[in-house]
């Protein structure tokens, strides 16, 4: 059986209880149990990769309330390593998009400044026939 490895909460027994009616604070006549079956109540259980005090990592299985009250310590998803811009090959693209040799003729555009645009003008509506009377 499925439990939390800090709280040890597990599924418990309970009723399941069908009623019909209108309750009376409602205008009804009051509710009426038509049925009772056995159910499962089972514990909201995530499985999570924690730090354990020791320093290592390792999957349980934990209860959302002891998630979120933090007992325990998730890990730390690391960073993908990316190579120091010291050591990158000449031959790869700029992140920019444009090399350093097919860049020097060019003047570079002033920080926060905007690009210039022509200004677009909108074609000349065309007149559309009335609809209705003649």
């Amino acid at each position: 059986m499925a439990q939390c490895d800090y709280c040890q909460k597990k599924a418990s027994k309970g009723n399941q209880i069908e009623t019909r009616g209108k309750a009376k604070y409602l205008g009804g006549v009051g509710t009426k149990i038509t049925g009772i079956t056995r159910r499962e109540f089972k514990p909201n259980l995530q499985r999570v990769k924690i730090t354990t005090p020791n320093g290592t990592n390792k999957y349980v299985r934990i209860c959302t309330r002891c998630l979120k009250a933090g007992v325990v310590r998730k890990a730390v998803k690391q960073a993908p390593f990316k190579l120091p811009v010291s050591v990158q090959h000449k031959g790869q693209p700029v992140k920019g998009g444009v090399p350093a040799a097919a860049a020097k003729g060019t003047k570079p555009a002033a920080k926060g400044s905007a690009p210039t645009k022509p200004a677009a003008t909108k074609p000349a509506a065309a007149s559309a026939p009335a609809k209705g009377k003649k």
